[in-house]
């Protein structure tokens, strides 16, 4: 059972969350208003050899309602590497996603409130994040797409690579890719080669050439 920690300021959205994760066979450990709080939750829970697998969070948080909830969220990378982040935003915020996913894709995901209302993606996308994955909406990804065209960095992409890419950045897998795109899983693999080729990612046993891959791309 994931053990899920939940920070958003709104009671009813909150306690509709920890509903919607618990009738799905998550546990959700618990619920905070504020970023302050959670890391005194994280932190409390460590402390008891308790940590959570993922936390929720809401961007903006008390006091300032500005950006709080990611900042708390980038502490905690920086502390508790294992615990997977999940932020909620009500609308893309760039420089917060850009922000969450400087360091490091693993465990992380940005993605809209209304993407909620999609309950078993949501859910899909906790647990995936939860795993070490990654969960990035995709009008986040189409925003930072649309950053990257105006660099030099991925120019020698073709039109499909590109969207390969978007998707590879949303934390899918080739066959999800495929599935996606409506081609052979052989097509997806084909792309993928490119990519790398294109970025000039070597193998290497010491670097995962996907994850640089999507760190290429968002950074350009």
């Amino acid at each position: 059972m994931l053990r899920v920690v939940i920070a958003e300021d709104s009671v009813l959205l909150r306690e509709g969350l920890t509903r919607l994760l618990t009738d799905r066979g998550l546990e959700v450990v618990a619920g905070v208003g504020d970023g302050e709080a959670l890391l005194k939750t994280v932190h409390d829970l460590a402390s008891d050899d308790a940590l959570p697998d993922v936390v929720v969070a809401d961007v903006r948080m008390p006091p300032t309602h500005t950006d709080e909830g990611v900042r708390a969220c980038v502490t905690l990378r920086g502390l508790y590497p294992s615990v997977g982040v999940l932020v909620l935003s009500q609308y893309v915020e760039e420089r917060y996603a850009s922000e969450l996913l400087a360091g490091s894709t693993r465990g992380v995901g940005y993605l809209l409130k209304d993407r909620v209302a999609e309950v078993r993606e949501f859910v899909d996308a906790v647990v995936r994040v939860a795993g070490g994955g990654t969960a990035l909406d995709p009008e986040v990804v189409q925003q930072l797409l649309s950053r990257s065209r105006k660099g030099d960095v991925l120019a020698g992409l073709t039109p499909r690579e590109r969207e390969v890419l978007g998707l590879m950045a949303e934390g899918r897998t080739n066959a999800a890719v495929a599935k996606q795109l409506v081609v052979s899983d052989g097509a997806v693999e084909k792309h993928v080669s490119n990519i790398f080729l294109k970025l000039g990612l070597a193998q290497s046993p010491e670097d995962h050439r996907r994850v640089l891959a999507v760190l290429t791309y968002l950074n350009s």
